[in-house]
């Protein structure tokens, strides 16, 4: 039977739950077990495909092309588990399923109800991805939203359920909750008292406490917490503000023995801790040397989480390089007005960059902004890295700027250009619904030789993730190439170009596909290595 802890939240949101979870499955990863995340979202939404990433930050892409949370990215980058469309579970998906059983007389003709069908199709799903791979030991849920919201006691109830179904030595319950510090520096432990009420109230006593508190809880107040919360002592651990990376969060739970508790909880006897990877990984971030400025410009920049994956393969490839990775978020609609490129992101500017980045992203605003830029790097031999909408970027500057097109444009924002030298991609022409209609998931591409994408992959065949509608249009393939722009990745079949280089430029680069999906604080993405590498090395040139 496969082990189950269900991670909860209270007091309030944003409290760390899915690095609290993640830090955890790094954790019993390190002691040999086999982990399975799964993550509950109480929202109706289907998935976060629709979601305007200034609701809900960006969507994260598994290989078989499911939209999810944000916090799934947590999981890929803490966790090796498998990740797929049944680690994401939604109220949407839960409905949806349940009426379309109803709308079939799957039920008999018996009234459905939230208790038992809703919760049932919940533990469903649950016991499903614990399933999937038939070597995991440890299957962790993450339960969004906060104890007491109304939309997540289904999901509450249907842990109460697997818990008590399956024993408390196989399931228990992992709450997060805050310790609030007043005037004074006082610590308030008053609103985790009625965070682990509101669980009992729930017929849910927590196991384990993790306390989110600005400093390490001392004993006296651990004692106090599991005295007036019904649990041991050694069960109430501290999540306490960092000063260095979220990396860091297992080792300082390991330092506090939570895994071990976890495991004694489980009945699972203690294994050898093999945490060598994230102290490497410590000791990269401590021995860093010198700061690069990146640029990032693009359109959703007032929400940090809008491009979480993108920043953490930054951070990740700083470790790599051995720099500090400074961002510098520039919203692209700013180059569209009157200041200039030069003013921007130029030595004479606010802050010069030594390097330029265009994300993903969808619709037209900011566009003429992020072209500019492009053109900018592109002229001044600053390294620049495009990522799906930026590849495309780079393209729609070459079709202006060099080839003197100068409407070249996406059919995504200019139906009438004379020059779409992005198009819709054929199998979306039809498209009605938008959601999860995309090119998504995992696709192979293949580099060409003597190639920038070849010598970062150092192989031929490169497996990535898409999240797009559009593709670079082959009707001006012949005419770019002759005009000197390098097309240096395609589809198994040559029929889409998945990457394209500037000639004589010491790097840029831009690709189709999404790499800051597979980065890890451990394993940095190979581009996003080799584009900070070149920034790197153009600072220290100048």
């Amino acid at each position: 039977m496969n082990k189950f802890i269900f991670v909860s939240g209270g007091v309030c949101s944003s409290l760390g739950k899915g690095v609290a979870a993640s830090s955890l499955g790094a954790l019993l990863e390190g002691r040999g077990l086999n982990v399975r995340m799964v993550k509950c979202d109480p929202y109706i939404n289907v998935d976060a495909g629709t979601m305007s990433p200034y609701q809900h930050g960006e969507v994260y892409v598994t290989d078989d092309g499911a939209e999810t949370d944000l916090d799934l990215g947590n999981y890929a980058r803490f966790t090796s588990g498998l990740l797929s469309r049944t680690n994401s579970i939604t109220t949407g998906q839960v409905y949806d399923s349940v009426i379309r059983k109803e709308r079939e007389g799957r039920y008999l003709g018996r009234c459905v109800q939230v208790i038992p069908h809703i919760t049932d199709e919940i533990k469903s799903r649950i016991l499903a991805a614990s399933r999937e791979d038939p070597d995991t030991d440890v299957v962790i849920v993450e339960i969004g939203g906060t104890v007491g919201d109304i939309e997540s006691i289904p999901f509450l109830e249907a842990a109460r359920q697997l818990i008590h179904e399956s024993g408390k030595t196989n399931a228990i319950s992992v709450h997060l909750t805050l310790i609030p510090e007043v005037a004074g520096g006082e610590l308030k432990t008053k609103p985790t008292q009625h965070s682990v009420k509101a669980m009992q109230e729930q017929g849910i006593q927590p196991d384990v406490l993790i306390c989110r508190a600005p400093v390490m809880l001392d004993e006296p107040t651990r004692r106090k917490i599991a005295l007036f919360t019904n649990m041991a002592p050694d069960a109430v651990f501290t999540s306490y503000d960092v000063d260095t990376t979220i990396y860091e969060i297992p080792l300082i739970f390991f330092e506090q023995k939570l895994d071990q508790v976890v495991l004694k909880r489980l009945g699972v006897e203690s294994r050898h801790a093999n945490l060598a990877p994230w102290y490497s990984m410590m000791e990269r971030f401590k021995t860093r040397r010198g700061k690069v400025r990146i640029g990032i410009v693009g359109k959703y920049m007032d929400l940090h989480d809008s491009y979480k994956s993108v920043y953490e393969a930054l951070f990740h490839a700083g470790l790599a390089c051995g720099v500090e990775v400074e961002l510098v978020k520039i919203d692209s609609s700013r180059l569209e007005g009157s200041d200039s490129p030069e003013n921007v992101l130029g030595a004479g500017g606010e802050a010069e960059i030594n390097g330029i980045l265009v994300p993903g992203g969808f619709g037209q605003r900011g566009i003429n902004g992020m072209v500019r830029a492009a053109a900018w790097a592109r002229e001044n031999k600053v390294p620049y890295f495009g990522i799906c909408l930026g590849m495309q970027i780079m393209v729609i500057d070459w079709g202006r700027n060099i080839l003197g097109w100068e409407d070249a444009d996406s059919t995504e924002f200019n139906q009438d250009t004379k020059y779409p030298v992005i198009s819709l991609l054929e199998e979306q022409v039809d498209v009605k619904n938008y959601g999860g209609t995309m090119r998504l998931g995992k696709s192979e591409s293949v580099a060409e030789g003597g190639s920038r994408i070849l010598a970062a992959y150092g192989e031929k065949s490169i497996s990535e993730r898409h999240r797009h509608r559009y593709e670079f249009s082959n009707k001006y393939r012949k005419e770019m190439s002759e005009s000197g722009l390098l097309l240096t990745a395609f589809t198994p079949d040559g029929s889409l170009v998945e990457c394209t280089e500037w000639p004589e430029h010491p790097w840029g680069l831009g690709v189709q596909f999404h790499p800051e999906f597979k980065s890890k604080p451990t394993a940095a993405s190979p581009l996003f290595r080799d584009f900070i590498a070149a920034a790197r090395d153009r600072k220290q040139v100048r």
